[in-house]
């Protein structure tokens, strides 16, 4: 290793560490040893911390051993007669940096609790996002599962001018990595840049603005160091798993753009223990040979028109980007950039004009592929601004292996196809479609045929398998808007009657989902007509559709063969899949159960089921509340305690959806036995949870589910569930089913 890095990472980590020593000295002063510190609505603590020395720093005085343990870390600094190597003590001297910083961090969120939004996106007065909660996490970490997110670059410092800021930074979202902000560079950072270039930033446009001083650097790292804790089951403490699971696949580097002080150095130095390397456009010392990373460690003074392209080449992604024949950018990371007021150049749908979108089958005869066709107004007849137009995206598709059932697939992916064009919002789908152009967009030359090039261009890289043609039609006659949505209602309507009549007795085979083990290995998931994956992402249609298109891929059939245990849902062949695919670590798992060998559970889950003795029935909650539950635990904790590919009885991850599917946790008394969930949960599945009490005959069930307007203790709901009559007070004992 350099010298001249090696002297400047261990000079920046002894600053670094003295500035928490100092910081943390004056905070006991103030709050006490007591006093709780850490990362808002996480649970993982301080979590790079956490996941490295297996130590949860819940308070000041827990942070005072692992600031001794820093300054164990601590090489001397480095002399000139020092002999080689400087490799070992600078990497000790990086990971010491870290656990500072995340201190600093700890004790920063305690003194101005106020400095950081602790939300997904940025405020008018205040940029900064801070540390990513549990909600915001795991919301991401699907996108690293399902493959849409492939890395993240960690950028600190600041371009020289906003223009190749914005630049570089919509470079990275078009190869779909997340950027990680942080630090200034001569008193300006790369997050205000994209400000001033009019560039969205925030978690849905993957340029997170961690903070402004380099120490939000850190809050990089614990993420990384929470996938590997969260979606791949490597348990806290274990540093060696955790860094190499990082190494292997968290693709990450760092990007200091600017003057690489001491304390960037330090920060690249424990990089380069994640295998994360450095690219740098100063000509700072250079670390060629391989060793901790995967290629080399430090390449610089590269220029800002090729910088990306050799920070994915050092670093061995593998992108994976279509080439879309439109005049903007694509790709996922543009998927939750919003187009509001001013901005809007075209509003469709959404309540102020009709829209829909609809898929459906033509014999091979009747479709031209590539056709796409534009009836109505278009772009260039608009002279005012903001204009509505009603709108039909009407796709038509033919071919030899194209099935009825396919269509609703193809048709669910027209939210996430269009929304990845830079400057078009799309929300909603069927006949509640909703699509927003920006004047950025129109500038750039989009025309409303560009949404039939995507669809076009998409629909064959992804579903080539299952269609061999595709045309599109892309209406806003208000009168030809009116016959589409009238036909679409119908087929919609028949495609609801064909899903909802299948039943898994008369259903074989399953099918399986592997996509999560790539974060969580040992994860099972078996998806059935009645029971939806977990993540809500994959019923069996999308299972069955998914094994036709890639017959190798994440999703197989697993027949069920001889039934062992009907009620529970265990069948010889889906406990085989069980063995085969937990590696051995389960041999049964439980179709329509969580208290006897119930399906694992992985961070993807929308939803977690937990026991509720006292109250003899069960409660779930889904991960955008944000509050206490009655078994003691808010959503974070319970999947931080039953996440990462685990068989945990009395817990169980599952969509939704699947609540209201009637084998849900049939054998342990079904929906009868829910007690609890969330209001806002409630209120959304009203009607359906309606519809399924009087299925049981109890046509007011759902009002007899408490939420947390009512309690969010066992002992605060009893009387609710007493005075209604709740049908699970009157079950067997569920602690003996």
């Amino acid at each position: 290793m350099s010298k001249i890095i090696a002297a400047a990472a261990i000079r920046g980590a002894h600053k670094i560490v003295e500035r928490a020593e100092n910081e943390h000295k004056a905070a006991l002063a103030k709050w006490g040893p007591d006093q709780e510190i850490g990362f808002p609505d996480t649970a993982y603590y301080l979590p790079t911390i956490y996941a490295m020395l297996g130590v949860p720093v819940k308070t000041l005085a827990d942070a005072k051993p692992v600031l001794d343990r820093c300054r164990a870390l601590l090489p001397p600094l480095v002399k000139e007669t020092n002999p080689l190597p400087y490799l070992a003590p600078a990497l000790d001297a990086g990971m010491a940096t870290f656990f500072a910083e995340e201190i600093i961090e700890a004790i920063r969120y305690l003194e101005h609790p106020d400095f950081y939004t602790r939300q997904e996106d940025i405020l008018p007065d205040n940029i900064w996002l801070g540390a990513a909660n549990d909600v915001i996490f795991r919301k991401r970490g699907v996108e690293f599962v399902d493959g849409t997110a492939p890395g993240f670059a960690a950028i600190v410092g600041a371009a020289p001018t906003a223009e190749i800021a914005a630049k570089i930074a919509i470079e990275l979202q078009e190869k779909n990595l997340y950027i990680f902000m942080a630090a200034e560079h001569q008193g300006v950072r790369f997050s205000e840049q994209l400000v001033e270039a009019g560039v969205q930033i925030g978690w849905p446009t993957r340029l997170v603005s961690f903070g402004p001083d380099i120490t939000a650097a850190v809050f990089a790292i614990g993420f990384a160091c929470r996938v590997a804790m969260s979606f791949g089951g490597v348990k806290p403490g274990d540093f060696r798993k955790n860094l190499l699971y990082n190494k292997d696949r968290t693709f990450a580097f760092v990007m200091p753009m600017g003057f690489v002080t001491d304390e960037w150095y330090a920060n690249a130095a424990g990089a380069v223990n994640f295998g994360f390397p450095t690219i740098a456009d100063t000509p700072i010392p250079e670390i060629l040979p391989t060793g901790v990373c995967t290629y080399e460690h430090v390449v610089s003074n590269i220029p800002h028109d090729t910088i990306v392209q050799k920070a994915i080449e050092v670093r061995g992604l593998k992108v994976n980007v279509t080439s879309v024949p439109i005049p903007m950018s694509y790709g996922p990371a543009f998927e939750g950039e919003r187009v509001r007021g001013e901005d809007i150049f075209l509003e469709m749908g959404g309540g102020r004009t009709h829209a829909v979108e609809y898929v459906t089958s033509k014999p091979l005869d009747e479709v031209v592929d590539g056709r796409v066709e534009v009836i109505g107004p278009d772009i260039d007849s608009i002279t005012e601004t903001p204009a509505r137009l009603p709108l039909a995206m009407l796709v038509e598709v033919a071919g030899r292996k194209m099935q009825d059932d396919f269509e609703p697939i193809l048709e669910r992916q027209v939210h996430h196809l269009i929304n990845y064009a830079q400057g078009i919002m799309h929300i909603g789908q069927r006949d509640i479609a909703w699509v927003r152009v920006s004047k950025g967009a129109v500038q750039k030359g989009f025309k409303l045929a560009d949404l039939g090039k995507i669809l076009h261009a998409k629909f064959h890289q992804d579903f080539g398998a299952i269609f061999d043609k595709a045309q599109v039609k892309i209406i806003t006659d208000p009168k030809l808007v009116d016959e589409v949505m009238a036909m679409a209602r119908e087929g919609y309507a028949k495609r609801d009657a064909r899903i909802e009549g299948m039943t898994d007795e008369t259903t074989d085979p399953f099918y399986s989902c592997t996509l999560c083990q790539s974060f969580a290995p040992n994860h099972v998931c078996i998806v059935s007509p009645e029971r939806t994956g977990l993540c809500g992402a994959y019923n069996w249609m999308d299972c069955k559709a998914s094994f036709e298109i890639n017959p190798t891929g994440p999703n197989q059939p697993v027949p069920k063969g001889e039934p062992l245990d009907e009620k529970l849902g265990q069948w010889v062949g889906t406990n085989a899949f069980a063995v085969q695919s937990s590696h051995g670590n389960y041999d049964k798992v439980s179709m329509y159960s969580m208290m006897h060998d119930p399906m694992t559970t992985c961070g993807c889950c929308e939803c977690i089921a937990a026991v509720l003795p006292v109250c003899n029935g069960f409660m779930t909650v889904n991960r955008d509340y944000m509050g206490m539950t009655p078994c003691g635990m808010k959503f974070s904790t319970l999947a931080g305690s039953a996440g990462g590919g685990t068989q945990t009885p009395g817990f169980l991850g599952h969509s939704k959806y699947n609540v209201i599917q009637r084998k849900f946790l049939s054998a342990d008394g079904g929906l009868g036995r829910m007690v609890w969930m969330p209001k806002i949960y409630k209120d959304e599945f009203y009607d359906r949870l309606k519809a399924r009490g009087e299925e049981m005959g109890i046509p007011n069930f759902v009002d007899m589910i408490a939420d947390e307007t009512i309690g969010t203790t066992e002992e605060e709901i009893m009387p609710f569930l007493e005075e209604k009559g709740h049908p699970a007070l009157s079950m067997d004992s569920v602690l003996e089913l």
